[in-house]
């Protein structure tokens, strides 16, 4: 079984490779929350994660806290632009019952676009280069059960816990920052897929009825008129989704 959460498509693909490759099934962490499912039994569970403020998506640390795994390996993956930071120990203390057996990370696009540009292929690409080596490296070592930690650029724990989840969950997180420009067609896509219902179709137009999202950028990226913004540089960084999977 392959629990994970993604918005833009990243977290999907190794999902799906996962999946291929063990032939196991795939659940979607926001669906697990909407149904109340957490109880979770199979042989190999895997958790896969985006890599938010050196930490995890506020999403997953709610859904991890709730659920229980009875597995014979459990393993979590960090998807991430830069570094896996210390989601792996959050992970690992978010869960009550139960200890992870392997972390391992893979580095992918970094769509958090207010910083990281994505304006072009080449700098997309710099990111990729050798992302289907680590999600093979990654298969391998699933395949085999291997335990300990495989990530690399980890930071400590205190750091994240202390100094990076605070301004996450305090400020990031505030849709206040969100802006719709003209271009906005109303096709409501933002509002179906948002992950926290925090938008609403408003005279056809995106509103944020929430006072704070997970901010996973998904509505962002996955307009088809790139006509939602976040501050003063997403507009110049570009848009990114994978473009192996649908999302």
């Amino acid at each position: 079984m392959i629990l994970y959460f993604s918005a833009t498509g990243n977290c999907k693909y190794v999902a799906t490779r996962l999946a291929q490759s063990e032939k196991q099934e795939m659940l979607s962490i926001v669906d697990c929350l909407k149904n109340d499912q957490y109880s979770f039994f199979d042989k190999t569970i895997g958790i896969i994660s985006p890599t938010y403020y050196w930490g995890l998506p506020s999403i997953v640390k709610e859904f991890l806290e709730k659920a229980s795994f009875q597995t014979e390996y459990l393993y979590y993956i960090a998807t991430c632009g830069i570094t896996p930071g210390a989601s792996g120990a959050i992970a690992n203390k978010a869960i009550q019952k139960r200890k992870i057996d392997a972390y391992y990370s893979v580095r992918m696009v970094d769509t958090w676009t207010p910083i990281f540009d994505l304006s072009t292929q080449e700098k997309v690409a710099k990111y990729t280069k050798n992302t289907e080596n680590e999600i093979s490296s990654i298969l391998r070592s699933v395949k085999e059960r291997n335990k300990n930690r495989h990530m690399a650029h980890r930071t400590p724990a205190f750091i994240t816990e202390w100094i990076a989840e605070p301004i996450y969950n305090s400020n990031v997180r505030r849709t206040i920052n969100f802006r719709v420009e003209y271009t906005c067609i109303g096709c409501c896509l933002c509002a179906e897929k948002c992950s926290v219902q925090a938008i609403e179709m408003q005279d056809k137009r995106p509103v944020w009825v929430k006072n704070k999202c997970v901010m996973c950028l998904g509505c962002l990226h996955r307009c088809p008129k790139f006509a939602i913004q976040y501050g003063k540089n997403t507009k110049k960084h570009g848009q990114y989704t994978n473009p192996n999977v649908k999302v």
